[in-house]
């Protein structure tokens, strides 16, 4: 039993020490994000459902939520930023291709659609992040819309 006793004390040690590490935050601006907005040019309740649904993991700009201070759960968070980073950055929108925008738009609204963004473990802590139908019919229709935008545009050059 004491050696069950000296693990557990062990553990909470490593715990309560790890607290003073992390990973360093997506804490930029969120202005970055103001190409990609004038270039699309969503309609306001689109723009709405982007900035509580895409952007804390799709942009410069991610807003934390308390349990952030916890490790390591802070390292799952960032695991996910970066990955949804990797796939779809809305602040680096000026250095996609014209082709690159075209694709990206083409899996946003795809994604939206079959209900796998924004993913439910973003959605179980963000309930305002759980989309209606509505919501869904108007970022597939907006994405729809800039997608053949950019089509368009890569068939005239």
């Amino acid at each position: 039993m004491k050696i069950l006793k000296k693990i557990l004390v062990f553990l909470l040690v490593v715990l309560v020490v790890a607290q003073f590490f992390g990973p360093e935050k997506n804490d930029g601006d969120l202005a970055t994000v103001a190409i990609f907005i004038s270039e699309t040019n969503p309609p306001e309740d689109v723009k709405r459902i982007l900035e509580t649904t895409c952007y804390d993991c799709h942009s410069s700009k991610t807003n934390y939520p308390w349990y952030n201070n916890i490790t390591p759960v802070n390292f799952w968070l960032d695991e996910h930023i970066a990955d949804g980073k990797k796939h779809l950055n809305f602040s680096k929108w000026s250095e996609y291709s014209l082709k690159r925008k075209e694709h990206k738009m083409d899996e946003l609204y795809e994604e939206v659609e079959k209900g796998e963004m924004p993913l439910d473990s973003y959605t179980w802590t963000h309930t305002d992040a759980n989309l209606t139908e509505d919501q869904i019919a108007a970022v597939v229709a907006w994405g729809k819309k800039v997608q053949g935008d950019y089509k368009l545009q890569m068939i005239a050059k």
